[in-house]
């Protein structure tokens, strides 16, 4: 029975994100959609001794109401520097920071090298899901010839991938035809995340809604026994 799953990228997501790609035999990067400001798709958070911090991609996005993901630009050429600087600052006593502080800084040094969002994004989410050993077939929006329709949408990517269950996140119950989707026999599926157990975490109180990066320098080779991942075989 195979499983797809279609969501617009984040700027190195929580990990739920990854739990749910994870959780999916094809996953698709939905970019093709109508970028949306102040919201997940170039920003995430962090934690430092001061609480929660944003970490946010600057977008050239001035003037501009209907672009596409994949179409906003990287505003700033500096802006990997800075934010792999915040990391290390915010998490240079974590437990596991060494372990993993040369694969990160390497991500962000190729970052600098790239125009788009939707480019950064995909590069962190894909290797993020190589180092949780997450085997997930990794697709772009921009591979398939899209339809007229929220819904008609992503159950044309569907039926590209030939699936037979579409997991979809709980946001997209507010507009999601679940009824075009029985019509050509695929089931949809709610993502449910679940509760979490919590880690040792610098700079209580704990905090689950921050970047995979977090639990990355926590934990280290442990993260995925705090996730839905210690289910599944590796």
């Amino acid at each position: 029975m195979k499983k797809v799953a279609i969501l617009q990228s984040n700027y190195i997501p929580w990990k739920g994100y990854f739990d749910l790609i994870a959780d999916v035999d094809d996953f698709v990067i939905y970019d093709e959609v109508q970028y949306t400001r102040r919201d997940w798709r170039n920003r995430n958070k962090i934690k430092t001794r001061d609480g929660t911090k944003w970490l946010t991609i600057p977008v050239q996005s001035k003037g501009l109401f209907s672009e596409k993901i994949s179409e906003m630009k990287v505003a700033e050429t500096n802006w990997s520097e800075e934010h792999f600087k915040t990391l290390r600052h915010a998490y240079a006593k974590a437990a596991c920071f060494d372990d993993h502080a040369d694969f990160i800084e390497q991500l962000y040094l190729d970052a600098a090298k790239l125009s788009y969002l939707s480019q950064v994004n995909s590069l962190f989410i894909e290797a993020i899901c190589r180092k949780l050993q997450i085997e997930t077939r990794i697709k772009q929006s921009c591979q398939f010839t899209l339809q007229d329709g929220k819904s008609e949408r992503l159950l044309g990517i569907c039926k590209d991938l030939q699936a037979d269950v579409y997991v979809s996140g709980p946001a997209a119950k507010s507009y999601l035809d679940e009824a075009l989707f029985a019509e050509q026999n695929i089931k949809v599926e709610w993502y449910s995340y679940g509760e979490y157990p919590e880690y040792r975490q610098l700079h209580p109180p704990f905090e689950h809604a921050v970047s995979i990066l977090d639990l990355l320098f926590n934990t280290g080779k442990a993260a995925r026994s705090f996730m839905r991942l210690h289910n599944r075989t590796a």
